[in-house]
């Protein structure tokens, strides 16, 4: 149940603000936010030491960045399946997706987002749809943008709806942070901070923004990080490894 959220406001010193937050098993490794491809070596990301690809990219220079969730839909064949953390990685580095065959990937929502424009692709085995995202708050869930390809009686979609509806009204009414470059993490992200932080929700609330849910078996899934980027003329990268613990950020950029 990765989540991101997305402000644009074309009249702000800081156009565009990207929250990623990144549900997985945490016994899946990865490695925090760095330059950790030599093919690319202008991008930041954490990355999957599984597929090797990342669930987010910055390119600084551009500056842009892009975050990839799962999506719902028909799998691909297993034969010529692709890792989706190939496409953050993609679309970061050219801000486009280019010539590609979506059908080698699961279904996915794919974010490009740049100080002056926002994309979201969504494919879902089908079809492949593109849409800018305008001026506003947009959340976006595995079911979708404001989940709406929830399904009724589905335990998962029941908790991406509670989610969406505990913390859209809260961003909305936050003041919209404008991060500077030189303040701490709190203090530039201001009203958002709290929020980003989980908003004081347990982690087993079918509401929480970090989900920590033990699956029996040895199986833990939930939040394992949550990146905050600010693009402007430049990029603002924070980055927390320990979800909800208030002391645990990083500046990246």
């Amino acid at each position: 149940m990765c989540t991101a959220i997305i402000s644009v406001d074309p009249s702000s010193s800081v156009p565009v603000l990207l929250v990623g937050v990144r549900d997985e098993f945490v016994a899946r490794e990865w490695e925090g936010p760095g330059r950790h491809w030599g093919e690319r070596p202008g991008l930041v990301g954490g990355r999957d030491l599984r597929a090797g690809g990342t669930w987010l990219a910055v390119d600084p220079d551009a500056p842009r960045a892009a975050v990839v969730l799962n999506g719902r839909g028909r799998m691909a064949p297993e034969a010529v399946r692709q890792s989706r953390g190939e496409l953050p990685l993609r679309v970061a580095d050219e801000g486009k997706l280019g010539e590609f065959d979506p059908a080698v990937f699961d279904p996915f929502h794919l974010v490009a987002a740049e100080p002056d424009r926002v994309r979201l692709w969504s494919w879902d085995g089908e079809a492949l749809a593109e849409r800018d995202l305008g001026p506003g708050l947009h959340m976006i869930v595995n079911s979708g943008l404001e989940g709406e390809g929830q399904l009724e009686g589905e335990t998962e979609d029941a908790y991406m709806a509670a989610r969406l509806a505990h913390f859209r009204p809260r961003l909305a009414a936050a003041p919209r942070p404008e991060p500077g470059a030189g303040e701490p993490v709190a203090g530039a992200w201001g009203a958002w901070f709290p929020l980003v932080n989980g908003d004081g929700l347990p982690r087993a609330d079918h509401r929480a923004l970090l989900p920590l849910l033990d699956l029996g078996d040895g199986r833990v899934w939930g939040t394992t990080s949550v990146s905050l980027v600010a693009l402007s003329r430049g990029v603002r990268y924070d980055f927390c490894a320990a979800p909800g613990e208030g002391g645990a950020w990083s500046r990246v950029l």
